[in-house]
């Protein structure tokens, strides 16, 4: 069996894309209102995290290389404020953001990894920020999934192994070929 071998620059972007898929599919199952609603009032909307995720994407990814990744622009304050009102708007922000963290990891090759980048005002090497971002947003889009599932009640879709059905999600894995790779079947 041939292994496919992934760069930790190919990896990174697969894993960025399966929780992004993860959010994606979280939401589409919501209404409007569901984006919004808050358990109480200490807690975060689906669109309160999408608006800090919105603020955290373009703030550490726009000039990746070059500039501190809190930039001065960015108000992460604001960010826990109520200020989008439609699902568009989230949904805008969501896409925005995630263009932005692909736009500046297209370019980067393994080369680029022991690279030193800034936030703020610490040194991480280039690997090192991409899992510290890794870890922030599948953090995030958990608690999107989360949210979502209890919003939505007995109607959710799973985006994982159905309540259940781990032995036949199994015995339909391990009948099948071994696949080259990570999350071949999840993006």
């Amino acid at each position: 069996m041939l292994v496919m071998e992934l760069t930790f620059m190919q990896s990174s972007k697969k894993l960025f894309q399966y929780y992004k898929s993860l959010g994606d599919k979280a939401m589409a199952q919501l209404n409007e209102n569901d984006l919004f609603t808050r358990p109480n009032e200490e807690s975060n909307s689906i669109a309160i995290v999408v608006q800090h995720l919105y603020g955290n994407m373009l703030s550490r990814w726009t000039d990746f290389l070059n500039t501190d990744g809190e930039k001065e622009s960015r108000n992460r304050d604001q960010e826990f404020e109520d200020w989008m009102k439609t699902k568009a708007e989230v949904m805008d922000a969501w896409e925005k953001g995630w263009k932005c963290l692909f736009d500046a990891l297209d370019p980067l090759t393994e080369n680029d990894q022991d690279k030193i980048v800034y936030i703020r005002n610490e040194g991480h090497t280039v690997q090192e920020a991409i899992l510290r971002q890794i870890a922030h947003y599948s953090y995030h889009v958990g608690q999107i999934v989360f949210l979502a599932k209890a919003l939505k009640g007995e109607g959710w879709q799973t985006l994982s192994i159905a309540k259940n059905a781990s032995k036949d999600y199994n015995k339909v894995k391990f009948e099948g070929e071994k696949k080259e790779g990570f999350f071949t079947d999840r993006v």
